[in-house]
């Protein structure tokens, strides 16, 4: 077991990250505190050159399947991809999306699955450092420049860290994600089922299949066994 201290992780996020934050932080501003809500953006760039892939996960979880299932993942991304992430279970990009998704309303942005893009959930991750580090194209989008781009086309502000600019990216560059099944972060909560979107919450809400891993995301109690 090594022990990380947060401090030091974020002296060496701070960095990288800083110009992201004002973008898909909660605050008016970029906070040094904040970088640490972006740690799995850099993760490749801050860890061991021998550490090449890494689970990041929430503590709001349930396990009911074996962690080692959910490590064997990895061997399905496919070419070119660098994180396996699940999709968001709510409307919630529907609605960060609302300007772009008004000016182009054809676009597959914020709709529900399977055929639209309704972003991503960030409290199951895995991170192939290895792919991470190789991956020009990643690489580039950590860049100030195109994160601006990138914002500026989807008109996106965003509050929820690393999940909104994993979001953002994936709009633009889906082949960089493995789309892990909903049955790995079977997200709970339905915050946004009642605040203007119930009439659709059940397209984005829907998880068939065992549920492997339980997310009790906004503080959403997790079923008993």
């Amino acid at each position: 077991v090594i022990i990380h201290d947060v401090n030091e992780l974020t002296e060496k996020l701070f960095p990288i990250v800083e110009a992201m934050q004002k973008h898909f932080s909660a605050g008016s501003g970029t906070y040094y505190s904040d970088s640490i809500f972006f740690l799995s953006v850099a993760m490749h760039r801050i860890m061991p050159q021998e550490i090449t892939q890494i689970i990041q996960v929430d503590l709001d979880l349930k396990y009911k399947a074996n962690i080692r299932d959910l490590f064997e993942e990895f061997d399905n991304f496919k070419e070119g991809a660098v994180i396996g992430i699940a999709r968001e279970m709510q409307p919630v990009y529907r609605h960060t999306f609302w300007q772009y998704r008004r000016e182009n309303p054809q676009t597959r942005v914020g709709e529900p699955p399977p055929d639209g893009l309704p972003g991503f959930n960030s409290g199951v991750l895995l991170l192939n450092l290895e792919a991470m580090r190789r991956s020009k194209l990643y690489n580039q989008l950590l860049e100030p420049a195109m994160v601006q781009k990138l914002t500026e086309k989807y008109h996106f502000k965003g509050h929820l860290g690393d999940q909104d600019f994993f979001t953002m990216v994936g709009m633009e560059h889906p082949e960089l994600f493995h789309v892990l099944d909903c049955t790995w972060n079977r997200q709970l909560c339905t915050w946004w089922k009642d605040h203007g979107y119930s009439d659709v919450f059940d397209q984005y809400f829907r998880c068939e299949g065992e549920v492997k891993i339980y997310h009790g995301n906004c503080n959403t109690p997790i079923p008993e066994d």
